[in-house]
C-alpha cells in the first residue's frame, strides 16, 4: 500500500468515526425538534404559565443552581490529593458548565477541568484519573440515591399516567433504536483501540483512590460534593414546580429528575439537550404533573441552569483562557 493510499484509508476511517459521533449528537436534538413542532401549542401555553410563576420560588431555584457549581468544585477538589485554589476552581466549574452545553456528552466540561488540572502541574495520566474518580463517585451516588428513593417511595412514578393503553410515540421508538445502534457502533469502533489505554488509566485511578482515601478531608469533599450535586439539581426542579403551584409530591419530582438525568446520560447530546428535556417531561408526568406543567417545569429548569448562566459562563471561560488559568 502506498503512502497516499494509507492516508486515504486513515482519512476515511476518521470521517466515518466523526459521522457516527455527529449522528449520535443530532439524534436527540432532531427528536426534540420534531416533538416541539408537533406540540408547539403545548409549549406556548407552558411558556405563558412559566411567565406567571412565583418569583420567590424561582429565586430559590436560581440559588440552588449556583450551589451546583460549588458542589462541583468541592467534588473536583476531593478527587485530587493536591490542594487547588478555591476561587479559580469555582470559576473553572462555572466555565465548564457552559462548555458542557456546547459540546456532547460532557466533553466540554471534562476538557475544561482537564486543562485546569494540567495547568496546576498534575501529569496528564493523574489529571485524567482525577476526572475518572469524580465520574465514578458521581455515578455510584446517583444510582444509590435512585435505588434508595425507589425503595422508600415505590409508587411515586406511574407510567400509566402517560400511556394508559396506547403504544409509545414513534419518534421515541426511533430515537431509542437509533441511539442503541449508534452506541453499539461506537463500542465496536473503539473496543480494540482503547483496551491498553483503559487498563493503564484504571491502574492510575486505583492508585489515586487509595491515596485520596487516606485523607478524610478529601473523602468528605469527593463523596459530599458528589451527593450534593444531584440534590441541588433536584432542588432546582422542585423549586420550579413550587413556583408553578403544581400539586406534585417532592419525592416524585426528585425521582423524576434522577431517572431522567440517568437515562439522558446515555445519549451524547450537548448538556443533555433533547434527551434530558424529553425524559424529564415524561418522568414529571409519571410523577403526577400535567403535560403543561411538566413542559413549563422543563423550560424553567433549563432557563435557570442553562440559558441564563450560558453567556456569563462563556465569558468566564474566555477570561480564564486569556489569563492562562486554562
Amino acid at each position: 500500500m502506498t503512502l497516499a493510499q494509507a492516508e486515504r484509508v486513515k482519512w476515511q476511517g476518521g470521517w466515518q468515526r466523526t459521522s457516527v459521533r455527529s449522528m449520535a449528537v443530532l439524534i436527540p436534538v432532531l427528536a426534540l425538534a420534531v416533538l416541539a413542532g408537533r406540540r408547539w401549542s403545548l409549549i406556548d401555553s407552558s411558556a405563558d404559565q412559566l411567565g406567571a410563576a412565583d418569583r420567590q420560588w424561582m429565586a430559590v431555584a436560581a440559588a440552588a443552581a449556583v450551589m451546583t457549581w460549588i458542589c462541583s468544585a468541592t467534588a473536583q477538589q476531593g478527587a485530587v490529593v493536591e490542594s487547588l485554589p478555591p476561587g479559580r476552581l469555582l470559576a473553572t466549574q462555572f466555565a465548564a458548565s457552559a462548555a458542557n452545553h456546547l459540546l456532547p456528552a460532557g466533553v466540554g466540561g471534562n476538557a475544561v477541568n482537564l486543562r485546569f488540572l494540567l495547568r496546576r502541574g498534575l501529569p496528564p495520566g493523574r489529571s485524567a484519573a482525577a476526572l475518572g474518580v469524580r465520574a465514578v463517585a458521581a455515578g455510584v451516588v446517583r444510582v444509590g440515591m435512585l435505588l434508595i428513593l425507589l425503595a422508600v417511595f415505590p409508587h411515586a412514578l406511574k407510567v400509566d399516567r402517560v400511556t394508559p393503553a396506547g403504544p409509545a410515540h414513534p419518534v421515541v421508538i426511533v430515537s431509542v433504536v437509533a441511539g442503541c445502534a449508534v452506541a453499539g457502533a461506537l463500542l465496536l469502533l473503539l473496543a480494540g483501540r482503547v483496551r491498553d489505554r483503559v487498563r493503564t488509566f484504571f491502574g492510575t485511578m486505583v492508585v489515586d483512590v487509595r491515596a485520596l482515601h487516606c485523607k478524610s478531608a478529601r473523602v468528605a469533599a469527593l463523596w459530599g460534593g458528589s451527593l450534593a450535586f444531584p440534590v441541588m439539581h433536584a432542588t432546582v426542579l422542585v423549586a420550579v414546580i413550587q413556583a408553578l403551584n403544581a400539586p406534585v409530591p417532592v419525592s416524585g419530582v426528585v425521582l423524576a429528575y434522577l431517572f431522567a438525568s440517568t437515562a439522558a446520560a446515555w445519549l451524547p447530546a450537548p448538556g443533555g439537550l433533547g434527551s434530558l428535556d424529553a425524559a424529564l417531561a415524561f418522568t414529571l408526568v409519571t410523577a403526577g404533573a400535567s403535560a403543561v406543567v411538566a413542559t413549563s417545569a422543563v423550560l424553567g429548569y433549563r432557563l435557570v441552569t442553562v440559558w441564563l448562566p450560558l453567556i456569563p459562563g462563556v465569558l468566564v471561560l474566555a477570561a480564564l483562557m486569556r489569563r492562562r488559568v486554562l
